[in-house]
């Protein structure tokens, strides 16, 4: 990647965006699910020389590329999984029918026609370390929130139907947050680029933690990037839980009322005590003020969870595989069926109060 001098700015050169290579590869930007990513995503795509995919998840289909290249109609499935063709409006009539995962990645996050390309997406925390095998010298940022807000603000977005109101969500947040951080030792132990940054810093200092991640970039500091106001979010899906990220202003607000039940509760602060433990006090660096010191979660505890965790992940990349190799007419069917279901399922469902919608803005 081309980089400008401290004293250059976009302005100072106008074509910078669309002529410089970028190198040193894709920047990824990864948090847990409800961790503040979308925000992120929108602030660091005010800057003119950032480019990001909203995740676009084609790395989590990599059995479309099986032998090296695509299926013929990996086109049309990836974008039937999440529409991500649809959504950042992409042309792909340049792109060769097969091309390799890598090419077919590299084609699609270059379409914005800037230096600094890549994609965010919460999918990706536990597949860190599987994404550097694509891309070697791939850069991340990765975005830290307290588990116990995420595990709220994942409740209610999953009190409306939705994809958080799934079967073990919890369970996955709470064990994939401890994932994603031995996937961001296994990046920086390899020599890779990763940056850390805190929700709670973000919100509280949006400039100081912006400049950090343009100094992490190596590329000049642009106050916009402190604002949502004019942020291109015509990728972001229309969801409720989305509603102020849409807005004009970075939202925080404590979570009021209560909605995580006992057991979440103590579970949590069972794992936060054991790796508070682990890592010298070091990590988590936010932490719920509130939870109960139950002491660290027992070895059978800890077994049974990590096998319950695998099981789900098993049965989330059996979903992967369907959606890659299963007839396109009842993958269709299913869905419309789903959409039917959830359609009946809203009417029944009160609207959201305003406390519930003030956490659309961190996802």
């Amino acid at each position: 990647m081309t980089k400008l001098m401290p004293n250059e700015s976009s302005e100072e050169r106008p074509d910078s965006r669309l002529n410089r290579e970028c190198d040193s590869g894709p920047l990824f930007v990864v948090g847990m699910w409800r961790s503040g990513t979308s925000l992120l995503y929108a602030l660091l795509n005010q800057h003119p020389e950032i480019g990001l995919m909203y995740e676009d998840d084609l790395a989590l289909l990599w059995p479309l590329f099986i032998g090296g290249k695509a299926r013929r109609d990996w086109l049309a499935r990836w974008n039937f999984w999440n529409s991500a063709l649809q959504r950042h409006k992409i042309d792909v009539s340049r792109l060769p029918a097969t091309p390799s995962l890598r090419a077919a990645l590299e084609f699609v996050y270059k379409s914005a026609g800037v230096g600094i390309w890549g994609a965010k997406s919460p999918n990706y925390y536990d597949s860190m370390p599987d994404l550097t095998r694509t891309f070697p010298n791939a850069h991340f940022i990765v975005i830290w929130r307290d588990l116990a807000g995420i595990c709220s603000s994942i409740t209610r977005a999953g009190q409306q139907p939705s994809w958080f109101a799934r079967a073990g969500i919890i369970h996955r947040t709470i064990l994939g947050y401890h994932q994603m951080k031995l996937g961001c030792e296994r990046l920086v132990a390899a020599g890779l680029e990763v940056h850390e940054i805190h929700f709670e810093d973000l919100v509280a200092d949006p400039s100081g933690t912006m400049k950090g991640i343009c100094q992490f970039l190596q590329i000049p500091f642009d106050p916009r990037m402190c604002s949502l106001k004019d942020a291109d979010r015509s990728a972001v899906f229309e969801h409720d839980h989305h509603a102020l990220v849409n807005g004009s202003e970075i939202v925080s607000r404590r979570e009021t009322p209560e909605v995580l039940s006992s057991r979440v509760k103590k579970k949590i602060a069972r794992y936060t005590r054991l790796w508070r433990d682990e890592y010298l006090g070091r990590w988590p660096v936010y932490a719920a003020v509130n939870m109960p010191d139950l002491g660290k979660p027992s070895r059978i505890e800890r077994g049974a969870d990590r096998l319950i965790y695998r099981l789900l992940r098993t049965y989330d990349l059996g979903i992967i595989f369907i959606y890659c190799f299963a007839p396109m007419f009842l993958l269709r069917g299913y869905r419309a069926l789903k959409h039917r279901r959830t359609a009946h399922a809203v009417t029944r469902t009160v609207q959201p109060t305003r406390d519930s919608e003030v956490e659309s803005t961190i996802s």
